[in-house]
């Protein structure tokens, strides 16, 4: 028997979800094996198994969680840096009130580079 891949690639690809699950459950009957069995192996191997799964961040907020008491003054010039528009006394207020967010739904470079300008300033910083 000579099979043909692209034509059942083509096949699935024009087939509806509902056409597939019955084509999954009649495989499953014929065969004697259940498609869910890998899932429940890949959910016993903990953690790990389930990284390669989860849900890439494209998102991150920068969290001032604290400052070196000597820093502060250099700390509010750089939050005024990072969060274009602060005014003096909000940067102040955001830097006394740590911890508390500088970024919200920053992308990666933003979240990376405002943790490092934050934490040469003398803050501690968490990205989350």
């Amino acid at each position: 028997m000579s099979l043909d891949k692209a034509k059942i690639v083509e096949e699935l690809s024009n087939a509806t979800v509902i056409e597939i699950a019955e084509l999954v459950k009649e495989l499953e009957t014929k065969w004697g094996v259940s498609a869910a069995a890998p899932v429940a192996a890949a959910a016993a191997g903990g953690a790990a198994a389930a990284a390669p799964v989860a849900e890439v961040k494209t998102q991150f907020d920068v969290i001032l969680t604290g400052v070196a008491p000597d820093k502060k003054i250099a700390v509010i010039k750089a939050v005024r840096e990072v969060k274009a528009g602060l005014g003096l006394a909000e940067a102040k207020a955001l830097v006394e009130g740590a911890p508390k967010p500088v970024l919200e739904g920053a992308n990666k470079a933003e979240s990376d580079a405002a943790k490092k300008k934050l934490e040469d300033a003398g803050g501690k910083v968490e990205i989350k």
